[in-house]
């Protein structure tokens, strides 16, 4: 493994149409999770919102899976609030998102429940298709990811644009037999764009439908 696990974006990005995978967790920037072992982890979101501890399950609302991450897996999101109701939700359903691709790869949502629920359409086949990737080189994931400068766009009732940074210069990947981390030195590309597209299903939920991820972009440089 030489790349970084492009997860976050990788996991749920096949883009249809406007949209194509390219970086982190759903791009072409993705590669095989065979070729990641030196590769970090990303995330997504601005603020200084942290998600629930490592070692206990997201906030579970009625009718939403429950997400666990291990304990050596962190993702910080910031700026969750805007103050608008509706930007305010998809940004907390990308969030789940992100996790649930994490939760995945970790092995704390075996059967793909959360995966399934926050991804749809094409983002959906890239996101299985990726945690089978990790789960192929016999891989995981660890350390922290933090997501930045998030910036929504609604596009009417029903669809959505959310475009944001990822710090993965904290994420590696794991050898899951050995538990050896695969730590790689801090670079340009250690920081990655997502451009995601969001469409919200029957049941009110944001499910990201497609996703594009560009890694070592100027705008997400610190």
């Amino acid at each position: 493994m030489n790349r970084r696990p492009t997860l976050l974006a990788a996991l749920a990005l096949t883009a249809t149409a406007a949209l194509t995978l390219s970086a982190c967790g759903g791009g072409s920037d993705e590669g095989s999770a065979k070729d990641k072992g030196s590769d970090k982890i990303a995330g997504a979101d601005t603020g200084s919102e942290k998600s629930a501890p490592p070692s206990e399950s997201a906030p579970a609302t009625e009718g939403r899976p429950k997400i666990e991450l291990p304990s050596d897996v962190t993702l910080v999101f910031e700026g969750g609030k805007t103050g608008d109701q509706v930007k305010d939700a998809v940004l907390a359903d990308n969030a789940e998102r992100m996790r649930a691709v994490d939760a995945a790869i970790a092995g704390t949502d075996t059967n793909g429940e959360a995966l399934a629920f926050y991804n749809t359409g094409k983002a959906l086949e890239a996101a299985l298709s990726w945690v089978n990737q990790f789960e192929e080189a016999g891989a995981t994931m660890t350390g922290e990811v933090r997501y930045y400068d998030r910036k929504v766009t609604i596009e009417g009732e029903k669809s959505a644009v959310l475009i944001f940074c990822a710090d993965e210069s904290k994420g590696f990947s794991k050898d899951k037999k050995t538990n050896k981390v695969h730590k790689t030195p801090v670079t340009k590309n250690s920081y990655v764009l997502y451009n995601t597209k969001l469409d919200k299903s029957a049941e009110g939920v944001w499910q990201t439908s497609q996703i594009v991820s560009s890694r070592g972009t100027a705008q997400c440089q610190p």
